[in-house]
């Protein structure tokens, strides 16, 4: 019932892809001087800030109107005034929020944009506590009488599910003096965040490392990974490693008593509700059977077979005498050709074609009209996403640098815009938007249509062989990772609802097992890798939220090999089930959506699916390898 209940006054950004920032060549970093169809138009949301500040004063009043309702919703007819009124504020809130995070993104040094952000979300922070009577004062209202309600009345039709969600979840719905009072927790709550992310970005100090080329480097987060990609001495990368990691070691016993009190106040709020785990509280707000998650950690964790086979293949071809984690990302090949965006665009474009003639000319009409901000800048924030304005369209940031990598990103965000435009036009606006639990399976699937595309096409041995070990790592990082992240934070919850304790050493030793799992003798070990958890934000942000992307994984993987192979028949009906699901928004629970689309997570099948397919990359690449 969340889309009914609360007032959406953010966006979901979607997927923030990591990349290095690289000016492709010829570009500017003054962004006055990048060429205007490379750029955001956000006058699509906002003409300028008289009109932004114009809307903003309207806000106000229309919580007012939704709080005076307190009382009234016992008719239809009122029942249907609070959703429209709730409706409009939430398309406004939207777009308030949006037209001055993009500002601030493309320009972190812009504090005006940072003053309006502040200024919006301070304002919905007071009215927040408000409305904490809605959901409470429906449920006074009997769920028979409620379906009769909605069967009888159009305008409450297209809130069916959420209703339907709504008495399902009866259960750990608060009294509104109860839910009131948790809501004063609200910022107290968000504090482990808060304190994780000052730690970890605002106050933490990285070392300067020496390399044997006599050259030294400050090794942060940013740079570590591209001295990771580029050093070509073991003994250099194994610095950078000690260097970089040695800065979480010295913070691990802060770092644990910040996820001791995110584990604790999960369980908490688990128990405030009426759950009886931790994961229960976070995945049944969709739905999601804990036999998801646990069947996802159990497999991968059972089929590791095809990842110890790379990493062996990695030894071998580097020759490596020892294997180690600081090995993982230097290039089995040098391979440094270069991508103009022009030719990335004719490369999606191309590579989309099995989703048919309209799917094309929607990828395309996105590439040509300012949905796009290509380049880097000075003060744009670094990475990628894709982050949809209801009543607009979607906006895509890039930091485009030529490389092969972001071509996959732009696909990769096109795919999550097409996922939003798609379920926009199809769907109202009560169950336009989708779960993250799905999100990702657009994504990945463009990815892998992609990597079809260029194999096909390549003539280039190289090429070919860096492809290869891009489907490789994107597995690896998607699905292996992920599965294992989640897996860590099962075992630290569990450990909070046992009251057991929770420090640095049994976090390490929970981390070390894992990579044995995971990796067994294929690694040679690094005790110093074990405080990874400590690197991982998403533990201390947004918890129980890494699986899915593993889950969106195996379902796009099995989807692809769905639309992509049997008859002609059989392929035609994959790919129009497959465009029910990109059309559902969130009009049913993301697995039903999933089973709708050919894929049951409820069992290994999905997950066995993604191991299959690293095995038979991991085949291809020793083939490409050999004749190289």
């Amino acid at each position: 019932m969340k889309r009914v209940i609360f007032i959406v006054a953010t966006a979901i950004l979607g997927l923030v892809v990591s990349s290095e920032s690289v000016l492709a060549q010829g570009q500017s970093s003054n962004r006055s001087e990048i060429a205007a169809e490379s750029k955001w138009d956000l006058s699509d949301i906002f003409t300028d800030w008289d009109t932004w500040e114009a809307s903003l004063e309207k806000i106000p009043a229309m919580f007012d109107e939704i709080i005076a309702m307190k009382g009234t919703i016992n008719t239809p007819e009122n029942l249907v005034k609070l959703m429209k009124k709730q409706e409009t504020l939430s398309i406004l809130a939207s777009k308030l929020f949006q037209y001055p995070n993009f500002m601030y993104v493309l320009n972190a040094r812009n504090m005006e944009a940072a003053m309006k952000l502040q200024k919006i979300s301070g304002m919905f922070a007071q009215y927040s506590p408000k409305l904490t009577w809605i959901t409470p004062e429906l449920l006074l209202i009997p769920e028979a009488k409620m379906m009769q309600w909605v069967e009888k009345t159009p305008a409450l039709n297209k809130h069916k599910f959420d209703m339907v969600d709504l008495y399902r979840q009866q259960k750990h719905v608060l009294s509104e003096e109860k839910q009131t009072l948790l809501s004063y927790f609200g910022t107290f709550n968000g504090s482990p965040s808060s304190i994780y992310s000052n730690l970890s970005v605002t106050d933490i100090e990285y070392p300067s490392v020496k390399f044997s080329d006599g050259e030294e480097a400050v090794v942060t987060r940013g740079v570590y990974s591209k001295l990771l990609r580029d050093m070509e001495n073991q003994e250099d990368r194994k610095k950078a490693f000690e260097g970089h990691y040695g800065v979480y070691k010295k913070l691990e016993n802060t770092y644990a008593a910040i996820y001791k009190a995110v584990c604790a106040g999960n369980w908490a709020a688990a128990q405030a509700h009426g759950y009886t785990s931790s994961l229960e509280s976070r995945l049944d707000g969709n739905k999601i059977p804990t036999d998801v998650y646990r069947t996802l950690i159990e497999t991968a964790k059972k089929n590791t077979a095809p990842l110890r086979r790379y990493s062996d293949l990695r030894k071998k071809v580097l020759k490596l005498k020892e294997s180690h984690v600081y090995d993982g990302s230097i290039p089995l090949v040098n391979y440094e050709k270069e991508y103009p965006y022009e030719d990335a665009k004719k490369l999606v474009y191309d590579a989309v074609a099995p989703m048919g003639a309209e799917y094309q000319k929607k990828v395309k009409f996105a590439l040509d009209n300012n949905w796009i901000d290509v380049y880097e800048n000075t003060g744009k924030q670094p990475g990628a996403f894709s982050s949809n304005v209801y009543g607009v369209h979607s906006y895509i940031k890039l930091n485009y640098n030529g490389t092969m990598n972001y071509i996959f990103t732009l696909i990769h965000e096109l795919g999550h815009s097409l996922h939003s435009i798609l379920s926009c036009d199809n769907q109202p606006y009560a169950t336009h938007s989708y779960t993250i639990f799905v999100a990702e399976v657009a994504s990945t699937f463009n990815e892998r249509l992609l990597l079809n595309h260029l194999l096909k096409n390549s003539k280039d041995q190289k090429e070919r062989i860096v492809l290869l070990n891009q489907a490789i790592e994107n597995i690896l990082g998607t699905f292996y990772a992920q599965a294992m992240f989640a897996d860590f934070e099962l075992q630290a919850h569990e450990l909070a609802e046992k009251g057991a304790p929770i420090t640095a050493p049994i976090l390490n030793g929970i981390m070390a097992q894992l990579f044995e799992d995971y990796y067994g003798r294929a690694k040679d070990k690094d005790e110093l890798a074990h405080v990874l958890w400590t690197r991982i934000s998403h533990f201390f942000e947004v918890p129980f939220y890494v699986y899915q992307y593993a889950t969106s994984f195996a379902a796009s993987a099995q989807i692809y090999e769905r639309v992509m192979n049997g008859t002609d028949a059989e392929k035609k009906k994959a790919l129009d089930q497959y465009f029910t699901l990109l059309k559902s928004g969130g009009n049913d629970y993301p697995i039903n959506q999933l089973k709708k689309a050919g894929v049951d997570l409820t069992n290994s099948a999905a997950v066995e699916a993604v191991v299959k397919q690293l095995d038979e990359l991991v085949t291809q690449l020793e083939t490409e390898l050999e004749k190289l």
